[in-house]
């Protein structure tokens, strides 16, 4: 089956067919660094990794750019509030993000450029739309420029309205512009605003506006035209709008797909600084939930759909994962971890069918009942093969529990050789409690052992023990 994806520009599910046969270049709107990233803005990150793990599944090299907005109205305007440089606050925010990324097993994009890294390929992309009629100077002395927007009559096709209908771009006061709807390309530099937050450009001392950056990286890394433009749904306008009709209207092609994901709300409503209702992964750790099961969480609902946070749902998620947990933790106990299998055909149809997670993740949970009932028959080989299709289909959704991304590498299982070795000395207390029929010394063996955080299970087999709640 082929893969296909909705597409945003035509509103319907596409085959999806790559510009270069083998080959898919991705662009992802990163963040803008005025602040910490939330557990909205990671969902970005999990959604659009999947899609990359599915296609490199496929066989494609897959070049994936995600930028960095490191110069933004809202940066400094943080950066005067604080009295510190704007490039400190974009790279301490940077820092938090990769590093929240890596607690979330995203894999790192193939290049993750910043904005400010490429004025010049912006002012190239200015000039071609100034000489094509499509951009102008203001002529008020701000050296400010902006895009024409009645100039393209294909605007406002990516998201399906009319300029008739819209108001003013707000980027900028109307004064300098032809038409309020207009865009800002350019912003002259301000005497209110910091001295150092701008570059020399033809038009003025000056910084770029928003929508520009996107265009030129998408030029830079991945040429005129490129197969996927991702982002979340409420970038479809303006910046989306705004990119598709700049990058077109100075002679590219840009994106052939726009593949955008549903929002994280909260009450109702979009999860944002501004709204004081962000939450962040150390929030979700006070909640006793590891990151795993917050991508898990993430993965269990479909990248186009609206996820209504709720704490319950969370836990719930954080639950079911731990199932699939347990039982490849009891299979490579039994039959050792081995390889990664063939994923099953019903996983493949529903990652095809766009990305249908959701389905995918009912194939895994019937595969680990299966395999549970083989783990209780003594069934080795029904159990291997299960355990090589569950680890395939998590890996896919990047939750499998022995990816050393989870484990931690050599250094866990260093550590874990040293509890096995504790665990075991304990158990064997007990086992020697229970042949004497001492059962309160065997219970207080095992209770001492809950409350440091380690869950006796006695199975057929002999004791077995995790780490965590025991659900």
């Amino acid at each position: 089956m082929t893969l296909r994806l909705y597409d945003t520009a035509t509103r319907s599910v596409r085959d999806f067919v790559p510009l270069e046969t083998g080959k898919v270049g991705i662009y992802l709107c990163g963040l803008t660094l005025q602040a910490p990233p939330h557990i909205g803005h990671l969902r970005s990150g999990v959604n659009y990794d999947v899609l990359r793990r599915w296609l490199l599944a496929h066989g494609y090299a897959v070049r994936f750019i995600r930028n960095l907005t490191d110069i933004d109205d809202k940066i400094l305007v943080k950066a005067q509030e604080r009295g510190r440089p704007f490039w400190s606050i974009a790279y301490a925010n940077e820092l938090t993000l990769a590093a929240a990324y890596r607690a979330l097993n995203v894999l790192p994009p193939t290049y993750e450029p910043r904005a400010t890294g490429h004025i010049p390929e912006m002012h190239e992309l200015i000039a071609r739309l100034i000489d094509t009629g499509h951009a102008y100077p203001a002529t008020d002395g701000s050296g400010d420029v902006y895009f024409d927007v009645l100039s393209w009559p294909a605007y406002g096709a990516l998201s399906n309205q009319s300029p008739d209908d819209m108001q003013s771009a707000g980027d900028a006061p109307d004064r300098g512009k032809r038409d309020q709807r207009d865009f800002a390309l350019w912003k002259g530099a301000k005497p209110d605003e910091p001295a150092d937050a701008y570059w020399p450009s033809p038009w003025g001392r000056g910084r770029p506006g928003w929508h520009i950056e996107c265009s030129a990286m998408c030029w830079r890394y991945l040429g005129a035209e490129f197969d996927i433009h991702g982002g979340g749904l409420d970038l479809t306008f303006p910046h989306h709008e705004n990119e598709l009709a700049q990058s077109q209207a100075a002679g590219l092609g840009f994106a052939r797909y726009w593949v955008h994901h549903g929002l994280l709300n909260i009450g109702g409503a979009k999860m944002g600084k501004s709204a004081g209702n962000t939450l962040d992964l150390a929030y979700v750790d006070s909640l006793g939930v590891r990151p795993v099961e917050l991508r898990y969480y993430y993965a269990a609902a479909h990248y186009r759909s609206c996820i209504d946070y709720s704490e319950d749902a969370l836990r719930e998620a954080a639950v079911a994962y731990r199932r699939i947990e347990g039982f490849v933790q009891r299979a490579a106990e039994r039959v050792g971890a081995g390889q990664l299998g063939e994923v099953p055909a019903a996983f493949a149809a529903a990652m095809d069918d766009d990305l249908n997670t959701s389905a995918a993740l009912a194939v895994v949970h019937e595969v680990v009942r299966d395999g549970n009932t083989a783990l209780t028959g003594g069934d080795d080989v029904t159990v291997r093969t299960a355990l090589g299709q569950v680890r395939a289909m998590l890996d896919i959704l990047g939750v499998d529990p022995l990816d050393p991304a989870w484990t931690g590498g050599d250094r866990a299982d260093d550590l874990r050789g040293v509890v096995d070795s504790l665990v075991a000395l304990a158990l064997e207390q007990r086992a020697q409690a229970r042949s004497r029929k001492d059962w309160a010394a065997a219970d207080a063996v095992r209770d001492q052992l809950k409350q440091a955080g380690v869950v006796v299970e006695d199975t057929p087999q002999g004791p077995r023990w995790t780490i965590g709640e025991q659900d």
